[in-house]
């Protein structure tokens, strides 16, 4: 069930900080990684792909890493991988409150990267479950979610 996107502020290597809700208006596709997770970086290549083909139609990919000393070591992440979009991180408290994924040593184990596809209008429409979601991993099924929803954001005239 589609639920309003929660603000979530990330913060890049550089110090700068954006607010999530600036984005409103664009479809943004969410991952949530882990600097150091092999499925991860090549999730940020997949994220690269649709970027390159589906940003100038209004797509914002955004990752956020949460691994511990995160804010370090996303430095070290963006210039090994080169992404381009946005990649920064937020306190791991901060990303189960707003995946809504119970946490701590009793909680079940859940895996990255965690996607999240939301809407122009500011809606989560997708979400990986605690398990991932090879739906919102996978290029090509990713590829068609996005198109589906810049499709049906088209403002008038265009």
């Amino acid at each position: 069930m589609p639920r309003k996107a929660p603000e979530l502020t990330v913060v890049e290597p550089s110090g700068k900080q954006t607010l999530l809700s600036s984005y409103r208006g664009k479809v943004v596709l969410l991952a949530f990684i882990f600097t150091t997770c092999p499925h991860c970086q090549a999730e940020c290549g997949v994220m690269d792909k649709l970027q390159a083909d589906l940003g100038p139609k209004g797509f914002q990919p955004l990752a956020v890493a949460f691994n511990d000393n995160a804010g370090m070591l996303v430095s070290g992440f963006v210039q090994n991988f080169h992404p381009t979009f946005p990649v920064g991180y937020a306190a791991r408290q901060t990303v189960t409150d707003y995946l809504q994924l119970a946490d701590g040593p009793n909680a079940p184990i859940w895996n990255v990267p965690q996607m999240v596809l939301i809407d122009r209008k500011g809606m989560i429409v997708a979400q990986s479950g605690p398990k991932g979601s090879e739906e919102l991993q996978e290029e090509n099924s990713l590829r068609k979610k996005i198109t589906d929803l810049l499709g049906s954001g088209k403002k008038s005239g265009h």
